[in-house]
């Protein structure tokens, strides 16, 4: 894409919107897009956008691979990063349905080991699934000396789970206060798999994956996915550095249930219509979404912040929107939802230090969608 016809495309993202007219719309997201991607060129971004639990729109700019120049399409798969949160947060609430785990069960019936997390609060109450679901546990973010933690196979993250709870500390009390941690859905996906009776990676293929036709989003490289996958860009001081991405393909450590998966645009848009639900309740039962969107527990004073179970939500003006975003070695995405005006954005990126900023696209189009 030539430069003089990205400095078009952002002058077209500055222009009034017809609402009624879908394809102004469109040509709008479509430029607001070219011009993110524009913005340092490296790698790709893929967007989509989601209409009542549908992909109605998608496009890719840029390569899934520099240097062999591969273009990026609706096929191609991205890591996802944080997203993998909200797949958790729907296994906890499916184990719920189920009468498997209640939301108020205590972390210990199910990770004893999490007794030799460091600095506990005498006389406090046991940390809950809830409380892992929604970062209000009180543990660190990070265990100490985490980079330990953050290599190995998929088929080996429970055991480092285990190994990093004694080096994982408490910041503050247990249900007091809202503090992001990964290590947080790293337990609460040992707890499950432990209630279910089944691998966490066997769960979520039999339970989540299939039933909604996922077959492009996986925990690693498999025959489905590996010759889409997109090569990762860590940049630094302007350079795409693809070594490091390419390590973390087989494992990223500890932190599977929370940042595991690789997907794609089209994937992602039938896993968000769970939200919308306009999915067969087998896979989640509708009184169940109710009760998730009355669970959000405030993440700022101000009140223009929450997480809820597997997803944040923002108030920006009229619009709450909710959702996740991502970050990886080498990809940046972004899934956020509107369920007022049923729509939604998805944005994936194969780089990760650069311009780009999926999130920030993501909710500029939801609102640029809601004000219609």
């Amino acid at each position: 894409m030539h430069r003089t016809r990205l400095c078009l495309l952002a002058l077209l993202a500055l222009l009034p919107l017809q609402a009624s007219d879908f394809s102004i719309r469109i040509n709008r997201i479509d430029a607001m897009a070219a011009a993110e991607w524009g913005r340092d060129r490296i790698g790709s971004l893929t967007i989509g956008v989601i209409e009542g639990g549908k992909l109605i729109w998608t496009r890719s700019y840029g390569e899934a691979d520099m240097q062999r120049h591969i273009a990026a399409n609706r096929v191609t798969v991205y890591r996802i990063g944080s997203i993998t949160k909200q797949f958790t947060a729907v296994m906890l609430s499916q184990l719920v349905e189920r009468g498997k785990v209640h939301l108020s069960d205590p972390v210990r019936r199910y990770v004893p080991e999490i007794r030799r997390i460091q600095g506990g609060y005498a006389g406090a109450a046991p940390i809950t699934l809830f409380e892992l679901a929604t970062h209000t546990s009180g543990l660190a973010r990070e265990p100490d000396d985490a980079e330990a933690y953050l290599k190995g196979p998929v088929a080996q993250w429970d055991k480092l789970t285990v190994d990093a709870l004694s080096h994982t500390r408490f910041v503050f009390e247990p249900g007091i206060q809202y503090a992001y941690s990964n290590v947080d859905y790293a337990v609460l996906g040992l707890a499950l798999e432990r209630a279910a009776g089944q691998s966490y990676v066997e769960y979520m293929q039999t339970n989540i994956l299939r039933p909604l036709g996922l077959e492009h989003t996986a925990f690693e490289p498999n025959l489905a996915i590996r010759g889409h996958i997109a090569t990762g860009y860590a940049v630094g001081k302007g350079r795409p550095d693809s070594t490091i991405p390419e390590r973390e393909l087989y494992g990223r450590g500890y932190k599977v249930p929370g940042g595991g998966l690789f997907s794609t645009v089209e994937d992602l848009a039938r896993f968000a219509a769970i939200w919308f639900g306009t999915v067969p309740e087998t896979v989640l039962q509708k009184h169940t979404l109710d009760e998730i969107f009355a669970q959000v527990v405030a993440a700022d004073a101000r009140l223009t912040r929450g997480y809820g179970r597997g997803f944040m939500v923002w108030r920006r003006g009229d619009v709450i929107a909710f959702g996740h975003g991502g970050s990886v070695a080498g990809y940046l995405s972004a899934l956020y939802l509107d369920r007022a005006s049923r729509n939604g954005v998805i944005v994936l990126a194969n780089e990760n230090g650069g311009q780009a900023k999926p999130s920030s696209l993501a909710m500029r189009v939801l609102q640029m969608l809601a004000s219609g």
